[in-house]
């Protein structure tokens, strides 16, 4: 796309925002910027800035958004939109390995691209992980993959986004605040196969149904992914071992993830590092390598006897699901934060089996208290410092508390992140004494 000339607003100035904007006055493009915040708070600005509103698209041709803006504002109405990765995407070179789903996309993306590295295949990670894909296209070669996460919130605003090799993780509830129901929601993930050819690859889970159906949109060559019955053509997880279209290429026991669900996240970024190049010799050896990421079941320390786990990126409710199967037992659980119009009830089995105490948090306490009523001993705690230091009265050795929100961080944190590393240092920060 020639922006040359074009005179384009870009709409929310976060790290992605900022990014773009200069990525589209770099190829020639002449740009507004806008914000909710006043200027006062967004720091130094080297572009025109106008309060987010209408008079922020006077004279504008192009309209383009961050993840965080939603497309559907009244604002917007009549004015061609695009997304800050359908923008950053007119100017990247090399194909991209394209990651989305409910849960699991930061540790398969992350993972996917140490797999890559490890068999030698040129690759850049980023998206809605780490670098702005904006940021990525000065180093983008045609040579090399781009090993993108796409959130719903970037995919949702995309048109001509090409994805090689396309992975669905899943689809569980999220969201549901912005996209208002699960078929708008699925629909925008769904958008990841939107101009892939016979040429391309989807790689799906076959244990979700969404993902299933997903197969039915894309004229790509669809591989599926099963962690507990062989399909074909793909991988699978079958009497501990894991499998390549029935070659074994690694056994269970040399994961060192936590989890179900991480069984799950290997495969699909196996099957997808496959497809790209790499060996299941040099994919083994990368899985064996691949030291997990920040704020996904990190292990913090022991102390005491108690383990302490960071899981601040389980955001909505599945993720929490499917922290608290990671753990038998002895669990004091951190829950709360910015509610997303979720439904907490789904935690209950759980909690009451293997739960000694939720601790509540944040402006959902209210709400996950009246769906949790009767499961599990509850304590509003208010803040993450006092539900630590309550657990770590309470904890016997032997038990874990584990952080794992279950909700977005907006109301005390500037995102998960924040939340996840604030735990971290308040945690590390016990000394050996009981307190």
């Amino acid at each position: 796309m020639d922006v040359n000339g074009k005179h384009i607003t870009v709409f929310g100035m976060a790290k992605s925002g900022r990014a773009v904007a200069a990525l589209l006055r770099e190829h020639g493009a002449i740009v507004r910027v806008s914000d909710q915040k006043p200027l006062s708070e967004l720091g130094a600005l080297d572009f025109d800035y106008v309060p987010q509103s209408a008079e922020a698209l006077a004279g504008c041709e192009l309209a383009v958004l961050s993840p965080g803006v939603p497309p559907d504002q009244a604002i917007f109405r009549g004015v061609p939109v695009a997304g800050d990765v359908e923008a950053a995407s007119w100017f990247l070179r090399g194909p991209i390995l394209g990651i989305t789903g409910a849960n699991g996309k930061t540790t398969t993306t992350a993972l996917t691209g140490h797999l890559l590295e490890t068999a030698g295949i040129p690759n850049q990670v980023g998206g809605n992980i780490g670098t702005p894909l904006a940021e990525m296209v000065a180093a983008s070669r045609d040579d090399q993959w781009n090993v993108l996460e796409l959130s719903s919130f970037q995919l949702e605003t995309t048109e001509t986004l090409h994805v090689r090799i396309a992975v669905a993780l899943n689809l569980t509830p999220d969201h549901l605040d912005r996209h208002g129901d699960m078929e708008r929601y699925a629909a925008a993930k769904a958008r990841i196969f939107r101009n892939q050819t016979a040429e391309d690859y989807a790689v799906l889970n076959a244990e979700n149904e969404t993902t299933v159906a997903y197969a039915a949109l894309t004229p790509a060559q669809v591989r599926w992914f099963h962690a507990g019955a062989p399909v074909h053509p793909g991988v699978w997880c079958e009497s501990g071992k894991l499998l390549a279209y029935g070659e074994p290429f690694l056994n269970v026991s040399d994961i060192s993830l936590r989890g179900r669900h991480n069984v799950e996240n290997i495969l699909a970024a196996a099957c997808a590092a496959q497809l790209a190049g790499a060996s299941l010799t040099a994919i083994a050896a990368g899985v064996r390598s691949f030291p997990g990421v920040e704020h996904r079941i990190e292990f913090v320390r022991t102390l005491n006897g108690v383990s302490y786990y960071n899981d601040s990126k389980a955001t909505n409710v599945d993720a929490t699901i499917k922290a608290l199967e990671s753990f038998e037992s002895g669990l004091w659980v951190i829950l709360g934060g910015k509610d997303k119009n979720s439904d907490y009830t789904t935690l209950r089995a759980l909690l009451h089996s293997r739960a000694k105490a939720a601790l509540l948090i944040g402006a959902a306490a209210d709400k996950i208290e009246s769906h949790l009523r009767g499961c599990v001993r509850m304590e509003r705690c208010g803040d993450l410092r006092t539900a630590i230091l309550l657990a770590r009265a309470g904890a016997q050795p032997g038990d874990t508390v584990l952080l794992a929100p279950a909700c977005a961080s907006f109301d005390q944190f500037t995102g998960y992140e924040q939340r996840g590393r604030v735990f971290k240092e308040i945690v590390n920060s016990l000394g050996e004494e009981q307190v």
